[in-house]
């Protein structure tokens, strides 16, 4: 099979309170997201958030409406956001073709048409990570390459989080009907990210770790303020982020996220915050 997939439910965060490591992370990791010659995601039920990856060698892929959306096309009630973190590829959406180089995305808005993912050459295949949410009206595609994006320097070496946000799929950008998304990159001799640590109970939250030696390792930070828990994540690995959890890390060497959003507002300003030392 070219497409894998698995459903993702949602827990209740007094449940998720007594989870143990492995349930943890059963529930919220996301580890195998780029298989030779495969598309594989997970449809998780916070916002019908869907988080995949594909990863084209020989094979052109077909983006496939899996069972559970019920649709000819997997845009016929999504958009969609895709982020090239490999070799140069191409996605192609209906007739129209887009060459995606590493670190560039592409919005794709809702509509009946097939989109298929291939690389640019085989020796070097591409890692197209997605994130895609429900849409109630379809908006033009759209490239954007961080060079584009609406940036905001975070931080400061002094507090090991020096930081560039990259806001690439946003409404600052362009017109979506849910879906955020962007990319932060970390200084080198910077390790955290996203503290003060914060919710948005508005909107739910998928992290993508990248550019992360091999031989490392993040610790994503989750749960309630006062109820936090810990999942240690390797590169390409993403993590889901309920409403009701912060998002946050510190590893072992700097590095780069994905971060995208669905849910009741386009506002990124739209944040909860919690004192660092508030924190349990």
């Amino acid at each position: 099979m070219i497409t894998q997939y698995e459903l993702r439910h949602a827990s209740n965060p007094e449940d998720a309170r007594h989870y143990d490591t492995t349930r943890l992370r059963k529930d919220f990791l996301v580890e195998n997201l780029f298989n030779d010659d495969k598309v594989y995601m997970v449809y998780s039920m916070y916002d019908r958030m869907i988080v995949g990856g594909a990863k084209p060698v020989r094979e052109t892929l077909p983006l496939e409406a899996i069972a559970p959306l019920k649709a000819p096309y997997f845009t016929t009630r999504r958009e969609l956001g895709v982020f090239n973190v490999g070799g140069k590829g191409i996605v192609k959406v209906g007739s129209e073709e887009y060459e995606l180089d590493y670190k560039e995305a592409l919005y794709i808005g809702s509509g009946d048409r097939e989109i298929t993912f291939r690389s640019a050459d085989p020796a070097t295949p591409s890692l197209f990570y997605f994130n895609s949410t429900t849409a109630h009206m379809s908006y033009p595609c759209r490239k954007i390459s961080a060079a584009d994006s609406v940036k905001a320097q975070m931080g400061s070496l002094e507090m090991s989080n020096e930081r560039t946000i990259n806001k690439m799929i946003v409404n600052q950008m362009l017109p979506t009907c849910q879906l955020q998304m962007g990319m932060t990159e970390l200084a080198t001799g910077s390790v955290w990210n996203t503290m003060p640590a914060h919710t948005h109970s508005r909107r739910m939250e998928a992290y993508f770790y990248f550019e992360l030696p091999s031989d490392q390792a993040v610790c994503h930070f989750m749960g309630e303020p006062q109820e936090t828990r810990h999942i240690w994540m390797t590169n390409n690995q993403a993590v889901l982020s309920p409403e009701w959890s912060i998002h946050s890390a510190a590893a072992t060497h700097n590095y780069t996220f994905i971060w995208g959003m669905g849910g009741e507002n386009l506002d990124y300003g739209d944040q909860d915050f919690y004192a660092i030392t508030d924190l349990r």
